[in-house]
């Protein structure tokens, strides 16, 4: 009797799985799409991520009398561009700001006189002078902000119009011919 019984129950369980459908292989996962974010939650994340200031980089007495003549605030460029400077916490460094970039900057030591600040980190220039400024990236290889002034080369590029300085490729002008005579030579 127990061995009707086992077969009774084998017999039912093998018809039981005969009816239930096919178990389906586990569905693939659907493929996970990058987070990009909407250009304005871009612009916000810029805005608050920190930049990390490098404590390697030792700013010289040169470095430093470079930092104070750099222009600061709001400097209008070509194209109705604009670029936005402001002293850093660490002395001597710039936070500059244009649209969808942010470097902070420290001097760098020209040959040329301009005043110049770079973020190596970002690979951004910014070059200052007398007349005008631009902001160089060197990684996209591109001009960020061109033709940009502040009210002081403003004035100094107005005076250059006014008064040019000579051309370096000109010959430099001679004084009035002297009409005596050498003392060797005939009288």
């Amino acid at each position: 009797m127990k061995y009707l019984v086992a077969i009774a129950l084998t017999a039912a369980s093998c018809v039981a799985l005969a009816q239930t459908p096919a178990a389906k292989p586990a569905a693939k996962p659907a493929p996970k799409k990058s987070a990009k974010l909407a250009p304005s939650a871009q612009k916000a994340v810029e805005e608050v991520t920190p930049i990390d200031d490098d404590p390697s980089v030792k700013l010289t007495e040169a470095d430093l009398a470079v930092a104070k003549a750099v222009y600061v605030g709001d400097i209008a460029c070509e194209l109705g561009a604009s670029v936005k400077i402001t002293p850093a916490r660490r002395e001597g460094f710039f936070m500059v700001t244009t649209k969808g970039h942010r470097f902070l900057m420290h001097p760098v030591e020209s040959r040329t006189g301009a005043f110049r600040l770079e973020d190596p980190k970002r690979g951004a220039m910014w070059l200052q002078l007398a007349n005008k400024s631009m902001l160089m990236s060197q990684k996209l290889g591109q001009r960020l902000a061109d033709e940009c002034q502040s009210p002081q080369q403003i004035t100094y590029a107005d005076a250059l119009k006014k008064n040019p300085l000579p051309s370096i490729l000109e010959p430099l002008p001679t004084g009035p011919k002297s009409t005596s005579t050498s003392p060797t030579g005939p009288n």
